[in-house]
This record gives C-alpha cells, structure tokens and sequence, in this order.
C-alpha cells in the first residue's frame, strides 16, 4: 500500500459491528460509511456495518475478497486525496439469504439500521401511500421470514427482537423522500397494519428521525479503478469518488445510543425539515435541471453543465424562484448555500454524469421541482424556470432511442411512458397523461401545472432546449 494513501487508523479486528445498513451503494461509501469510519478510527469500535444489498451482488461480489475495504477518492482542482475506508465489516446480499439479514437486524448488537436504497425502492403509489399490490409486497406479506423489501426485513428483524425480548433499533432513512424518516414510519406502518403482526403497537413506537444528506458522488468508471488501483499498488475493484464536501443533518431520536457523529461535522437537530427543503430544492432540484437540459443540449457532466453560460444563468435563474417557497424563519442562509453549490457545480475533476443524474426522474421531481411550483403557483408568482425543467424530463424520455441513446437513462415508468409516446397525443394532451401516470397529479389537482408544462415542452420541441432556456432566462 502506498505510504501517502490515508489507510484506517483502528484495529479493524477489534470492532464489533453495531449498524445494518441497507444498500451498500457508492454514496453511502462516501457518506455515512465515512463518518462511521471517523468514530472507529476515534475509538468508538463498536459501531461497525454490515452492509446489505435487496437486489445485486456487485457490491459484494467487488469489496467481499477485499475484506470490505475500498478507496475514497476525494477529487477537486488541487488534485485527488486517497484514504481506505474500513468501516464496512460484513457484506450481504439478501436475495442470496435473507434469513442472514433478518438475523443481523434481530442481533441485539444492532441499535441502528439505516437506508440508502433509493426513493423507488420505497415502492410509493402515486398518492404517496405504500403500493399494496406490488409482487414484492405481496410476496413479503404471503412469507414474512424471508421477505424481499424493505420493509419486509424491517419487520422481520423487529418481530424477533420483540419475541426475544428485545427492543426497537432505530431506522435512520438517508434517502431524498420528503420528511423521509416520517415518511418511511408511514409506509412501514401502512405494511405492518396490512401484515396484520401481532407487535404492530410496539413497531408504532419505532424511532424514525429523519434526516438530510449531500455529498455528490459520480459513478465509478474503468478508468478509475485503473488510476487508482495504481496510486494505492493494489487492486482495488470498487473505489468511489467525490468531492470534498460533505454533509449530514439528522434529527436526534437514538433510544439505543448513536456515534459521536457531531464530532465529524455531522449536524444533530430537532428538525430537519428546512435543511432538507433547502438540499432538495436548490441542489437536488439545480441537478435535476443541469440533467435533462444537459442532456438535450448536449452536456455529458454536471461541470460541463453548469459552465455553460446559458445553463448556469437558468440555475440562477431557477434558484431565485426556489427560494422564496423555503422556510423563512429557520436560518438557512440560502444565498451562502447558493454559493458554495456554485463552486461544487464547476469543479471541473469531479464528472458527475447528466445521465446519471436523470435516473428516476419521475420519483425525485415531485419533491426538487413540482412542490416548490405549487407553492409559487398559489403565491401567484412566476413558475417558468421550474417548469421548463418538467419539461425537459418529459422531453429527454421521449428522445431515448431517437436522439438520445435508447438505454441512456432509465424511469420506472419506462413502459407506460413509452405508450404515451407512441400515441398521437397533442402537447397537452401527452403532459396531461404523463402527470396522471406519474401521479403528479396529487400536487397539480388543478391541472394548471400541466397546462405550464406543455407551453414549455412545445418550446423546445419547436425550438430546441437552449431557446426554452432563453424564454425562461428573458
């Protein structure tokens, strides 16, 4: 290994492991897993993860032989800082066995169990309330010990803890959902009343806190394990990188004790709310936008994006209508946010892909985009910058496979989109039909939202993306 690469600074076979996390994905590596890291290194051994994947064996397939270690790459324009995360002491992969997850989550060891498995895992109908009739749910609720979701696991876990006389862990969602700690507490409760378990008035009294988590994390590419397998002398097959920002908001409900996170910059509140409001309405909303305008005037990364001058004035542009529909009165400091979003956007060695950016657009638009237009529509006040970015979504779904590559990106309502594309629908007509397929609806229950909308998709259609930009920018 080489000297200048930070390695764990900890016994790692002196830990023992206090957290399941669900979905080892790259962001939790350069997030949660990181400040958990800090705590070990800090002598806090027994707050180890046993990191769990409901669907693809990649992550551990990648990290297992490496005795779950990898490398953060930390890039920004002074060049790239390399430090091996050790945090990560065991790997599952549930499908495989989900009877070893349950096991884990029912470990009296385990006090926290967290989740990054992105908004669609959470398998929400349009209205928000839990889709019941998913095969996944029903398959979880037909075999409650070998389940498949999430919540299926939460609740097998929690059952037998309660049967052994053991109590509650805390679940710590670190996923972009609205209020997501709330909002998963009702999901999981929707499941456990549909379950029908015999514990569902202790599950009721789970903590959920919620929180807000921001740190960019682009894919890892072949070039990357190349270059960085080099600088550290071994192989590494899963390196992530990112960017030296990093940030953890999270509400402080632990009745089982938590690390010492706040002592690595992690910020412990009563609420999160406005903290979260604020990340996905002016970062998560400004990706959005530099994703599908991106796409369609062809920007490949988020620094190519947003280095565009026209790009770059319609972010502002866009900005100055989020913000007023932020909480006023909690402090948030939105322009100095702004700003720093500024210098994380142009950062031009960390290559944050549009098309990455513009997976499941139809369940992170509603919370970036479309709540914060209702707001400014009852307000009265002007929606043009927001909705060009609905837009441009509906516009970059159609062009896969015509100008744009047909596997570029992916939305879970691929299929359905698909026949309403292959219709002969007017502009308004296709808007209306994608908001009620999308569920947009039950923000936009007057419709005035899609009317917007096809004003601004028959601009770039007739015109292109960067004249709808212009229009809104005027």
């Amino acid at each position: 290994m080489n000297r200048e690469v930070e390695t764990p600074a900890y016994d790692r076979n002196g830990i023992s492991t206090g957290i399941v996390h669900i979905g080892t994905g790259a962001f939790h590596r350069a997030h949660q897993a990181v400040y958990v890291d800090d705590c070990l290194a800090a002598g806090e051994g027994d707050w180890g993860i046993v990191g769990a994947s409901l669907r693809s064996p990649d992550t551990r397939d990648a990290l297992g032989p490496q005795d779950g270690l990898y490398t953060l790459a930390v890039q920004d324009k002074a060049g790239e800082r390399l430090r091996v995360i050790g945090s990560i002491a065991k790997l599952l992969v549930a499908p495989e066995d989900p009877q070893a997850l349950v096991a884990y989550l029912a470990d009296k060891a385990t006090r926290i169990v967290t989740l990054t498995v992105t908004e669609k895992a959470y398998l929400r109908r349009g209205d928000g309330k839990l889709d019941l009739d998913h095969p996944d749910i029903a398959w979880d609720l037909s075999n409650p010990q070998r389940p498949r979701t999430v919540y299926g696991f939460l609740s097998a876990g929690l059952e037998n803890r309660f049967a052994s006389g053991l109590p509650a862990f805390t679940v710590l969602c670190c996923d972009n959902l609205p209020a997501n700690g709330e909002t998963v507490r009702q999901l999981f409760l929707e499941y456990v009343t549909a379950r029908g378990s015999q514990y569902a008035e202790a599950m009721a009294d789970v903590a959920f806190p919620s929180t807000m988590v921001d740190r960019i994390v682009p894919a890892t590419t072949d070039e990357d394990r190349s270059r960085i397998s080099g600088k550290i002398g071994v192989t590494d097959a899963w390196p992530v990188k990112t960017e030296p920002f990093m940030q953890w908001v999270i509400e402080d409900q632990f009745p089982l004790g938590r690390p010492r996170w706040e002592r690595f910059g992690v910020t412990m509140v009563e609420d999160v709310r406005p903290f979260e409001e604020m990340k996905l309405r002016l970062l998560n909303g400004a990706h959005s936008a530099m994703a599908y305008l991106g796409l369609l005037v062809g920007r490949a990364s988020v620094a190519e994006a947003f280095n565009d001058p026209d790009i770059r004035t319609f972010i502002n542009g866009l900005w100055e209508e989020a913000i007023p529909t932020l909480p006023r009165e909690a402090g948030l400091e939105p322009d100095k946010y702004t700003a720093a979003l500024a210098e994380r956007f142009s950062n031009p060695a960390l290559v944050h892909r549009t098309a990455q950016i513009a997976m499941d657009g139809s369940q992170k638009l509603p919370q970036r985009i479309l709540a914060a237009a209702a707001t400014r529509l009852r307000d009265g006040a002007p929606t043009g910058h927001l909705l060009t970015v609905v837009a441009a979504w509906i516009a970059c779904c159609e062009a896969r496979g015509r100008t744009l590559p047909a596997g570029h990106f992916a939305d879970p309502l691929d299929d359905r989109l698909a026949d309403l594309f292959s219709g002969m629908l007017s502009v308004s007509e296709l808007v209306a039909q994608v908001f009620q397929v999308a569920g947009f609806t039950s923000i936009d229950e007057s419709g005035e939202i899609a009317r917007r909308v096809a004003v601004h998709l028959d601009a770039i259609r007739n015109g292109g993306a960067l004249a709808a930009m212009r229009m809104a920018n005027a």
